[in-house]
C-alpha cells in the first residue's frame, strides 16, 4: 500500500489496514465501469460519502458506528476493485469470502463489529440502492423507469438537494478522509 503496509488479501488484519489506503484507493476505482458523463469517473469514494449521507437523512439518529459502517460499506474495494454483481457472481463464492475477510479487517481495525447487525446491513443496503438510483439517471445515462425497475424509486423528498457530481480524485480523496476523521472523533 502507498503507506509503506503490506495487506495480505488472503489473511488481511486490522494491523495493515489504513484510512489514507482506502480513501486513494476508492477516490481512483470508478463505479459504473467508467460509463458515467462528467470530466472524471464517478469513484467510489463519492458514491460511499453519499451513501453515508443518504443514510443520516433515512435514520437521523444513527449512532455515530453506523455511520461509519456506510461510509466504509465498500471499502474493501480499495483492493478489489469494484465489480457488477453479475460479475462477482460468475467468480463464484471466493469472490465473497475475499470480500468478508476484508470487510472484517478493515470494521476491527476502526473500532466497529467484525459482523453488521443484520437490521443496520439492512439500512446501509437501502442507502446503497437510493445511491445507485441517482447515479444511473444523473450521470449512467439511464432513463428513471430503468432505474425504478432496478433499484426501486426513491422518496422525492429523500433525496431533495443531494448531488451526484464527479470529481477530481485528490478532493474526494480529502473528503473522504475528513469525513472519517469527523466521525472517529463523534465516536470518542
Amino acid at each position: 500500500m502507498l503507506s509503506g503496509r503490506r495487506l495480505d488479501l488472503l489473511d488481511p488484519t486490522p494491523v495493515d489496514i489504513e484510512i489514507e489506503d482506502i480513501a486513494h484507493g476508492l477516490a481512483f476505482v470508478a463505479r459504473w465501469n467508467g460509463q458515467t458523463h462528467g470530466d472524471w469517473p464517478y469513484s467510489v469514494a463519492e458514491h460511499s460519502l453519499l451513501v453515508e449521507t443518504i443514510l443520516c437523512r433515512q435514520h437521523p439518529d444513527s449512532l455515530p458506528k453506523w455511520k461509519l459502517a456506510a461510509l466504509l460499506h465498500d471499502a474493501p474495494e480499495y483492493v478489489i476493485g469494484d465489480m457488477i454483481s453479475p460479475v462477482k457472481s460468475a467468480v463464484g463464492p471466493e469472490y465473497g469470502a475475499l470480500d468478508e475477510r476484508l470487510t472484517a479487517a478493515i470494521h476491527l481495525r476502526f473500532g466497529l463489529p467484525a459482523l453488521l447487525p443484520a437490521a443496520i446491513k439492512a439500512q446501509i443496503k437501502s442507502a446503497d440502492r437510493i445511491s445507485a438510483w441517482m447515479e444511473a439517471v444523473r450521470i449512467a445515462g439511464f432513463s428513471e423507469a430503468e432505474a425504478n425497475k432496478l433499484f426501486g424509486r426513491p422518496d422525492a423528498a429523500l433525496i431533495d438537494g443531494l448531488d451526484v457530481q464527479p470529481r477530481a480524485p485528490a478532493e474526494v480523496r480529502a473528503n473522504f478522509i475528513e469525513r472519517h476523521s469527523a466521525l472517529m472523533a463523534e465516536l470518542g
